[in-house]
């Protein structure tokens, strides 16, 4: 079905054809061979090898999950707290490169501060078992966690309903515009990996010709990226602080202990 409709896009008068998801990734090289008039970009992740006809897009991880333990940190040093409840699906292992990122960022502002990650669907990859993911929050909660990273799909807006009923912080799991949404939802932290984002950044880049065909383009955090974390509605000293973090992590000085908790997380 994937390859019939993304034919069917071919077909028509357009210049560049844009595939946002791995799931569908499997017809892509030789669709893009087969209408190699058309630019072909997939935002496939870091699994996905792009051909000569290709050009794809990934983000590094482990830096993201970094600066929102770091940005999740302020928060909870702010307001008194020194808990976070990560909700996932089953333990894969991206899931593991989270954990360790996020702790070793919650341990950058404090030390103390601790992280424990509950699975709450069936493996491999269930994000959406709403009643598995509330047991868990009530869980977590009563047992005195100050914030929960809800890192779900389907189960994910439930779960900030209740972070909002229970007074407890909260965030986002790749949504950048947590911050400003109107509506009875509301988030503590934009953890910033956003889908969105990293096509509207990469047309400008296929258009100037730094993004090519047959090449891969990591999304990197520093300031200014689009990927990373911001606090929602954060004092001035909360934004110099997770800035100033921003400047550290983007100078390399962690890339070796990233790469150790990337090697834990997928066996290499």
């Amino acid at each position: 079905e994937a390859a019939t409709e993304l034919a069917n896009l071919a077909e028509q008068n357009v210049d560049i054809v844009v595939v946002s998801s791995s799931e569908i990734s499997e017809p892509l090289n030789d669709l893009a061979e087969k209408y190699s008039d058309k630019f072909w970009y997939c935002r496939c992740g870091a699994g996905y090898v792009p051909t000569e006809y290709v050009s794809s897009s990934s983000d590094n991880s482990t830096p993201i999950e970094w600066i929102a333990g770091v940005a999740t940190g302020i928060l909870l040093r702010d307001t008194g707290g020194e808990s976070v409840t990560m909700l996932g699906g089953s333990g894969a292992g991206f899931e593991v490169e989270t954990e360790l990122a996020f702790r070793m960022g919650l341990e950058y502002v404090d030390p103390s501060f601790t992280l424990t990650y509950v699975p709450t669907g069936a493996y491999p990859y269930d994000f959406d078992n709403v009643a598995g993911a509330t047991e868990a929050f009530n869980v977590a909660v009563d047992g005195g966690a100050d914030a929960i990273y809800p890192y779900l799909g389907g189960a994910h807006n439930p779960i900030v309903q209740l972070a909002n009923e229970r007074g407890v912080i909260v965030m986002s799991a790749g949504a950048s515009d947590v911050c400003e949404r109107e509506g009875d939802l509301k988030w503590d932290i934009a953890i910033r990996f956003d889908g969105g984002d990293y096509v509207r950044a990469i047309f400008p880049m296929i258009l100037t010709g730094e993004v090519t065909e047959g090449t891969g383009y990591v999304f990197e955090v520093y300031p200014g990226s689009v990927a990373g974390a911001h606090i929602c509605n954060p004092t001035e000293a909360q934004e110099a602080e997770l800035e100033a973090a921003l400047e550290v992590v983007s100078s390399g000085v962690f890339d070796a202990e990233f790469g150790e908790i990337q090697g834990i997380a997928y066996g290499g």
